[in-house]
């Protein structure tokens, strides 16, 4: 079994990234730390911290990108959270072998990260992330 170290990130999905920050940092007075457009996810991205926890505000760069099929079905919410594991290649094997569903058979690479997904479809139709 896999036992996650804490939640890394939250990531909630939305139409108009700009008009996002605004509404979230007028309210609650967040700092952002990071702000990021990852291609091949099709995202565009704005990080706060929450303590420990990272929030973020992801907009899709493309109407095929995951984000905006999500928005599409669901509207904007709470599209995933990312759980901290100490090694995502073990991760992915410990899943594999309880006949867990994993979206990636390698881990994908993200700076100097190596995150896979789970299937939405298996947690309630939210995204889950592991991320070493």
């Amino acid at each position: 079994m896999v036992k996650p170290e804490k939640i890394d990130h939250i990531c909630i999905a939305v139409k108009d990234l700009k008009e996002a920050v605004a509404h979230y940092t007028k309210a609650f007075q967040l700092e952002q730390v990071d702000a990021y457009v990852d291609e091949p996810e099709k995202i565009n991205v704005v990080r706060f911290k929450v303590g420990e926890v990272a929030f973020e505000l992801m907009e899709s760069t493309s109407e095929d990108g995951e984000v905006a099929k999500f928005i599409k079905k669901n509207g904007e919410g709470v599209f995933l959270i990312s759980f901290k594991v100490p090694d995502v290649a073990e991760a992915i094997k410990e899943l594999d072998k309880e006949g867990i569903k994993i979206l990636d058979e390698t881990p994908r690479k993200w700076r100097n990260s190596k995150f896979t997904f789970l299937n939405p479809k298996d947690y309630h139709g939210v995204l889950i992330e592991l991320i070493d």
